[in-house]
């Protein structure tokens, strides 16, 4: 996604830059800046861009200067190619890695973790109405990326345990995650337009059934452009093989949360001698049982993803970078 292409409305660039949205609306009257789009309705769009010129600015102004020699220095330093390098900090979500490192963060931003504890309450009292409105809220004021990790993937596994604790039952546990799997997979299979390259098949290990993390690494990756077919629970090797015969992929991503299943994982180099032994397609994989126990990495040939959802993505990213540079 290009950082000029512009996504962000107002009240999401307020918050991402502490700059209240009055004050926003008042810059662009008075300065022209930053000269944003605007949607067919006439709501403004800030691209990363227009994020990271407002950050400059509003560091100035915090040092003294006056907002109208602030945006003066910074048309200053554009004409000449100038412009200083990004800028982060609390808050702040940039493009590419940093964004995603953000929404990942463990220093969850408070009003998020708020609707997340509601969307929760909703759907174990069976409220999909109610949750539909805290998505459409939420989605409102943050990116996609940190819906699903701030919102999602917490939710997700607060009915897990509670599952498991036997304090939500089974049929909530059914309704609540089929919910969160359908935007999961809204997700998968709609955003910013592809690149030119074979996808990416991900696929649950032989008899692995849970998939969450999964989905939201192939909704991520699919964030970023990249083709993601997506197969989905317990794929019999055999079966993945043929399959990737068929559509010729540039990597297959597997997950594994048991010992089980990551047992079943290691007898992929049978089903895809080739992959063994050229390295193409990519084999990659992860899961919580990598995690907990690492010898399961020396055991399980291939691509080793990492221990977080976000190294995951990254990992993935710059290797099918490397190995197939994306055509727009």
């Amino acid at each position: 996604m290009s950082q000029d292409e512009p996504i962000y409305n107002i009240g999401v660039v307020a918050r991402m830059t502490d700059i209240p949205a009055a004050t926003l609306r008042v810059w662009e009257r008075r300065y022209g800046f930053p000269d944003t789009s605007r949607t067919e309705g006439g709501h403004r769009l800030y691209s990363d861009s227009d994020i990271q010129r407002l950050l400059w600015v509003k560091a100035k102004t915090d040092e003294g200067m006056q907002v109208r020699q602030a945006v003066r220095a910074l048309r200053a330093l554009e004409e000449e190619n100038a412009f200083p390098e990004p800028m982060t900090g609390e808050g702040v979500l940039v493009a590419g890695p940093s964004r995603l490192a953000r929404a990942e963060s463990d220093v969850a931003d408070t009003y998020i973790a708020r609707l997340q504890s509601r969307l929760y309450d909703a759907l174990v009292r069976h409220d999909t109405a109610l949750a539909d409105d805290i998505f459409s809220e939420a989605l409102a004021l943050y990116p996609p990326e940190s819906v699903m990790l701030q919102m999602i993937r917490p939710t997700l596994w607060e009915i897990g345990e509670g599952w498991e604790r036997e304090e939500v039952s089974i049929g909530t546990e059914h309704l609540a995650t089929g919910y969160l799997r359908q935007r999961l997979l809204a997700w998968l299979t709609s955003g910013p337009p592809l690149f030119a390259v074979a996808p990416t098949v991900l696929a649950c290990a032989p008899g692995e059934y849970h998939e969450g993390s999964l989905m939201m690494l192939g909704a991520l990756l699919r964030r970023r452009r990249w083709p993601v077919a997506y197969l989905g629970q317990s794929i019999p090797l055999p079966d993945l093989a043929e399959f990737a015969h068929r559509t010729n992929p540039l990597a297959i991503v597997t997950v594994a949360m048991s010992a089980e299943s990551a047992a079943a994982l290691a007898a992929w180099p049978q089903h895809f001698p080739e992959a063994a032994q050229t390295g193409r397609p990519i084999f990659a994989y992860g899961g919580l049982i990598f995690n907990e126990n690492p010898e399961w990495r020396v055991k399980v040939r291939g691509l080793f993803l990492g221990a977080t959802l976000g190294e995951g993505v990254e990992t993935l990213e710059r290797t099918l970078r490397r190995i197939s540079p994306p055509l727009a």
